[in-house]
């Protein structure tokens, strides 16, 4: 599998965000808290979901399933003007993606890409959010779901 390369500018997000871990996964949590109130949100460009992940800076290099990270769901929108009650803005940096587009679940994609793609690409793993866009055709749990998936990198020295 072959990512696009593709270099994004800054995006406004408002959503919900909690502290999980892969071994205590609270995804669905976070979901179920914000879907029933998404609409809520004001000035949206789309009707796509952006899952977002903020890493520590050495999260990936002394892996660890316990290691505590943030997860965000949002949407994007064009200003963050009236923010909803117990949701946040959130700004996600510009800057050089790895794009992957996915069918199927998605945990054998992120091996892949982790001990496969970036270690024999002309990239590394850039200390910027991850996130997924979920569009029209993502389907929760569904094998037939499409969802794009964005790494962010930079070129190896």
């Amino acid at each position: 599998m072959t990512p696009r390369i593709e270099i994004i500018s800054e995006k406004k997000l408002i959503g919900k965000r909690i502290q999980t871990s892969l071994a205590n996964n609270k995804t669905a949590d976070l979901w179920k808290s914000f879907m029933p109130r998404r609409s809520e949100i004001k000035n949206t460009k789309s009707s796509d979901f952006f899952a977002v992940q903020v890493y520590e800076a050495t999260y990936f290099e002394t892996f660890n399933p316990n290691t505590i990270f943030e997860k965000l769901a949002t949407l994007e929108v064009s200003k963050f003007d009236n923010l909803p009650t117990e949701m946040e803005s959130f700004t996600l940096s510009g800057g050089l993606y790895a794009v992957f587009e996915h069918k199927g679940h998605s945990i054998e994609i992120f091996d892949y890409i982790f001990r496969n793609w970036i270690p024999n690409s002309k990239y590394d793993l850039d200390h910027r959010p991850h996130f997924e866009i979920l569009g029209a055709k993502y389907k929760k749990d569904d094998p037939n779901s499409e969802e794009e998936i964005w790494i962010p990198i930079k070129e190896k020295l």
